[in-house]
C-alpha cells in the first residue's frame, strides 16, 4: 500500500506506535476509497437498473448502498482517532482506491451485478491485507472494524456471485 493519503497531525499516545497508527491509517485510507467508490457505483446501479430483474435488484442494491453508506463515517473516524486526516475528496479516492470507476453508459443488469461482485471482493482483500498490521499493533477497535467489512463485502459478493451461477 502507498502511504498517500494518511499523515498524523498530532501525538496520539494511544498505545500504538506513530508508524504503526499512520500504516493504519493508510490502509484505512484505501478502505475508505473503496467503500466510498462501491457505495457511489452501487447508488449509480440502484439508479439506472432495467429489465427482468429490476424489483430484486432495485432493492438489492439500496439494501446494500445503504450499509455502504453507514460504513464511511466508522473507517473515517476510525482514521481521525489515530490521529490523521481522513481522505474526503473524489479526487483523492480515485487516487486511492482499488475499486475502479463505472463506464459512463449504465452497464446491463448482470453487468451490474458483476462489477458489484467484484468490488466487493477487492474491498474485502484491502480489509484484509490490513488485518495482520492491526494485529501486531495491537489495534482492537481496528480490528473490529476490519472483520466487519470483510464480512459484509464477502457475503455480499457470495449474494451477487449466486445470481451469476446459471
Amino acid at each position: 500500500m502507498s502511504m498517500k493519503g494518511a499523515t498524523p497531525i498530532h501525538s496520539v499516545q494511544i498505545g500504538i506506535s506513530e508508524h504503526d497508527r499512520v500504516a493504519i491509517a493508510v490502509g484505512l485510507s484505501h478502505l475508505l476509497a473503496d467503500t466510498y467508490t462501491l457505495y457511489l457505483t452501487t447508488h449509480n446501479f440502484h439508479w439506472n437498473v432495467t429489465g427482468p430483474m429490476f424489483i430484486s435488484l432495485h432493492g438489492m442494491f439500496q439494501t446494500q448502498y445503504s450499509e455502504l453508506w453507514s460504513a464511511v463515517d466508522p473507517i473515517a473516524e476510525r482514521i481521525r482517532a489515530l490521529g490523521a486526516k481522513a481522505p474526503g475528496s473524489y479526487a483523492q479516492f480515485q487516487t486511492l482506491t482499488s475499486v475502479p470507476d463505472v463506464p459512463s453508459q449504465p452497464p446491463t443488469a448482470l453487468e451490474m451485478v458483476r462489477i458489484l461482485m467484484q468490488g466487493h471482493e477487492t474491498a474485502a482483500r484491502t480489509a484484509r491485507g490490513l488485518f495482520s498490521v492491526v494485529e501486531q499493533a495491537g489495534d482492537q477497535p481496528s480490528a473490529d472494524l476490519l472483520t466487519q467489512r470483510m464480512d459484509n463485502h464477502e457475503k455480499n459478493a457470495w449474494m451477487l456471485r449466486s445470481l451469476l451461477e446459471t
